[in-house]
């Protein structure tokens, strides 16, 4: 194993930052584990009997440890990951959501309000972007949109001889 590592003095606000992440019940573990790392080896404890009490392994006590000497409190933090690029472009995101807010009238359609249904036929037909329906729920959703449940009778009447066999509906 490596020496040991010397612990900074912690400033008084990091001191009880520190303290209170440690013993949080509400901030996610990894976090709270972090600090509990900071704390331990605040008292004075070495590397070996940090990761015996805390039963993790040298490279994650000593990785943490020297984040928080370099960067401070942001050091305990996650950082970004890069992840997959994104498929739809922020011009896809945009028309999507500018349909959304455009009434159907006003683009030349039949109707005069979205259900989630025509919403995703027209992105998908008229504007042409081929988009599944679960994605442009996401993008909806983020945006705080929310849209009409589709009426059952909405349309054509599956029984074309329905108003005369209803009869009047006033005598």
């Amino acid at each position: 194993m490596r020496g040991p590592l010397r612990m900074r003095a912690l400033t008084a606000e990091e001191e009880r930052v520190i303290g209170k992440l440690a013993h949080s019940r509400t901030a996610s573990a990894r976090l709270v584990e972090r600090a509990k790392i900071i704390e331990l080896a605040q008292k004075g404890q070495t590397i070996p009997q940090i990761m015996q009490q805390l039963h993790l392994s040298e490279p994650t006590v000593r990785k943490w440890w020297k984040r928080f000497e370099l960067m401070g409190l942001p050091g305990l933090e996650d950082v970004g990951r890069p992840g997959t690029p994104r498929h739809y472009s922020d011009l896809d995101r945009a028309k999507i959501i500018e349909v959304a807010l455009t009434r159907p009238a006003n683009l030349g359609l039949a109707f005069n309000c979205w259900t989630f249904d025509r919403l995703t036929t027209s992105i998908q037909q008229q504007f042409g972007i081929a988009m599944k329906k679960t994605r442009i729920f996401e993008i909806l959703h983020e945006e705080g949109l929310r849209w009409r449940q589709q009426e059952s009778w909405f349309g054509e009447r599956l029984d074309p001889e329905f108003a005369q066999k209803r009869g009047l509906l006033k005598p």
